[in-house]
Formats: C-alpha cells, structure tokens, sequence
C-alpha cells in the first residue's frame, strides 16, 4: 500500500537532499525548483486553491546522478538502470526482524529505503557473530540541514540501535569547497555546524565516529585514497562522473575520498589494521555511482566490497518538478523553521492532489500519486493504522486537502521541535567528543 505501489508507477520523484543526497557526498542544485509552467499560464487550483500537480507535458526530462536529481522517476527503471536490487519482505525485512528482535523501521515496511546491494552479506556476517560498520555522511553547504537531510540519519540511527554496531560519518567539506567554491574555513565551519543536528538526532557516543574531510584525511586513511585513484583511470570517472575539461582537478580526485571510509583500515583508531571487517552504507540511490567505484575498486586492495541500502527521494515542497533544496527555502522544511513557518510552508506550498471543486473532489477523492503533504505523511507519521485511515479517507474524497496539511503541520512541527530541543544540548565540547579519534564500541 503506502509508498510501494508509488515506486511501482514511479510517480515519486525529486531528490532527498540539495546536494548530497542522503549520503552526503554531493549533488550539485538542480535549475529549476518551482514548477515549469507556460508564461501567463495560471496554475490549476483544487476545490480549496490550492496548487495542483501539473500534467505529464510539464515534467522534465528525467536525469538522477550524484549531482543532479529532476523530473520524474521511475524507480523499477532506476534498479535496472544502476545493477542494484529491489528489497523483500521475505528476504530482507523478515530477516531483520528476526536477527535483532525488533520490528523494522517504518522506512523501510513503507519502501523509503527500497534497494540494495549485497545486504545478505551483511545479514549472514551478523548472523554468525562477525562485525560490521556502518557509513554514512553529509556535505555541509548550509547552515542548516531540511528534512530531507534528516532521512538518512534517522534511518541510521535505527541501523545503529538494532545492531549495536559502530558509525562513521564523512563530512565531506572539502567537497564542498571544490564543488560550491566555499572558503575553506567556511566549509569547515558548516561541517560542524551540521554535526550538532547530526549529532542531535540521538546516535550513541560510544559507537559513533564523526570526522570532516580537512582534519581527518591523512595517514592510513590517505594512503588509501591514493590506492583507490590508482585504480581508477581519467576516463572511467569521466564515464561514471561525467566530469568536463572546464571542471577543476579537485572533482576528479574527490570520488576517492568519499570511496574510503568504505575500506576499515582507514581508522585504526577503531579496527586498527583490520581488513576483514565489512561496510553497509545507507544512501540516496543518487549515491550509488560512487560506491559502484568503490565496490570495483576494493577487491583489488584486498577488502570486501562494501554493501548499500539505498533510498527513494525526499521530494520538494512543490513535488515532482521541484527538488528539496537548502538553497531555497520555499522548497523546504529546515529543522530551525518555527511551527507558524511550517505552517505557512506547507498551506502556501505543498502541492495538492485535490481535486478543483469540492463536488469533484467527494466524488473522485485526492490523487495520492502527487499530493506531497500525503507523501510527507508517508516519511515522518510512524503510526500506520493513522496513515492507512487519512489515505483512505483523503482518496476517496471524504478528507479535504486543508485537513491533511493540517494533520502534516502539527506531524513535522512537532519532529522540528523535538530536534531542535535537542541541539540546543549539543555544545562544540559535544562535538569535539564525537569528532575525537578513539576506540568505539563494537
């Protein structure tokens, strides 16, 4: 029900994050936020004003890379497309379930988190008592993180908590140095800005690894980054990358730094010169480039190749033709909004599947496959028999497009405020804890 059947029609699109996706490594800003609309053309309203989705002649094009995510997407194409596989409630939630005792996120009963690449893997090393890490990251170009960027972290922390096993997190403000031309100390000062809301979305000190690009990369963990450019010639990363000749040496070289932390030697203060030890990424499907590099690459270093769980998009607040961006704020829901920001957002922008008189609408319902305050619901209310009553009650029309936005502002005021009670906790002596290289928890 929920957002299966939306990845089946591929009807759910836009990006997770700005631009680095849920990985945190890097997609430029795609043009265009607001929908794309004939000038002088006024946009059709449903029975209550507010905005619908435009028609299929309005989408773009399709394209989904590291940097760029826009138009539609059909994600059945997108696992083709890319050589990953469709999670199973019988292969891989179950399996869940029944390795750690708990129920499965919502995330992933709902098919946010949808595909993969060798979590059997993962699943069979855990099974028989071996460890395993997880990688996850973010490259800090705002000064604030949006919802979108919350959705690989919270996803983590759940990975986290069921397997009690240790993190690291890259935050790649060199990246964003070479790909947004921010000052160096800029992006390092953003980077630790970004790990107080990283940091107060509640992960375990003790198995939680935290480091920016600019002071970890180094030592071991360099000596692997060169390994991996070694491997990797000009033209296949213009191949995977599609980089320019106008584009700056920097980009060509960063896939391997976002590569590394995959390879476990490269914090020996954690599994000190230990290659055994294996990798799950959670990640935006955007990401899976890279780690298609890196899994290539690894086996030739003598390591494992990393596995991934990989995401749908977290889409704007104006759908498909648009795309969550921090560089525009009506786009987006920041976790520093106040509740009467939340509100204005969501009644002014979020694009309905209402229908444009009230007649119409009783009698032919909502149109779940567009309406972003129902497919908002889907990422963030985690009770299900509450979600299965508005969809079907807002399908069938009994349920006005104000009352589901009502139901959305008070869903995402209240998860705004629980973050940002919690950052306020989180001092520079709490992340410097976080950023410490140390031995964690295994």
């Amino acid at each position: 029900f929920f957002l299966r059947g939306i990845l089946r029609s591929g009807a759910m699109a836009s990006a997770m994050v700005e631009e680095d996706a849920g990985r945190g490594g890097g997609c430029a800003v795609a043009d265009g936020a607001q929908e794309q609309r004939d000038p002088g053309r006024e946009p059709a309203r449903d029975a209550e004003g507010e905005v619908m989705a435009p028609g299929d002649a309005d989408a773009k094009d399709t394209d989904v890379n590291p940097w760029e995510v826009k138009g539609k997407v059909d994600y059945a194409k997108l696992i083709q497309k890319f050589g990953c596989s469709p999670l199973t409630e019988e292969k891989h939630l179950k399996r869940i379930e029944k390795l750690t005792g708990m129920p499965v996120h919502h995330f992933l009963r709902r098919g946010v988190f949808f595909a993969h690449r060798d979590l059997e893997q993962i699943l069979d090393a855990h099974e028989k008592g071996k460890p395993f890490y997880l990688y996850t990251g973010r490259g800090p170009s705002s000064e604030a993180l949006h919802l979108g960027h919350l959705i690989p972290f919270m996803f983590t922390k759940y990975l986290q908590d069921v397997f009690k096993v240790p993190l690291v997190i890259q935050l790649t403000d060199d990246e964003k140095s070479l790909w947004r031309s921010l000052e160096v100390d800029e992006a390092m000062r953003l980077a630790r800005e970004n790990a107080k809301d990283i940091i107060a979305c509640g992960f375990d000190i003790d198995r939680t690894f935290i480091f920016s690009d600019f002071d970890y990369v180094g030592g071991k963990f360099y000596q692997n980054v060169n390994k991996i450019q070694r491997c990797v010639t000009l033209n296949q990363a213009r191949g995977i990358f599609g980089f320019q000749g106008e584009d700056n040496i920097g980009k060509v070289a960063f896939p391997a730094i976002q590569a590394a932390p995959a390879l476990p030697d490269g914090f020996p203060h954690m599994f000190g010169e230990r290659k055994d030890v294996r990798c799950l990424i959670p990640c935006a499907i955007d990401q899976d480039p890279y780690f298609r590099m890196t899994r290539d690459v690894v086996p030739k270093l003598g390591f494992s190749k990393p596995s991934l769980i990989e995401s749908i998009f977290f889409p704007a607040l104006q759908g498909d033709s648009g795309k969550m961006s921090a560089s525009d704020p009506n786009s987006s829901i920041f976790v520093t909004d106040s509740r009467k920001q939340i509100k204005t957002k969501i009644n002014k922008y979020a694009l309905s599947g209402g229908q444009q008189t009230v007649e119409e609408h009783r009698e032919k319902g909502a149109n779940l496959d567009v309406d972003v305050s129902w497919k908002y619901l889907n990422f963030f209310m985690e009770d299900d028999a509450k979600l299965a009553q508005i969809g079907e009650a807002y399908g069938k029309g009994q349920m006005l497009t104000g009352e589901i936005k009502a139901i959305l502002v008070d869903t995402l005021a209240d998860i705004v405020e629980r973050h940002q009670k919690a950052r306020e906790l989180v001092t520079d002596d709490v992340v410097d804890a976080f950023m410490a290289k140390r031995p964690l928890s295994m």
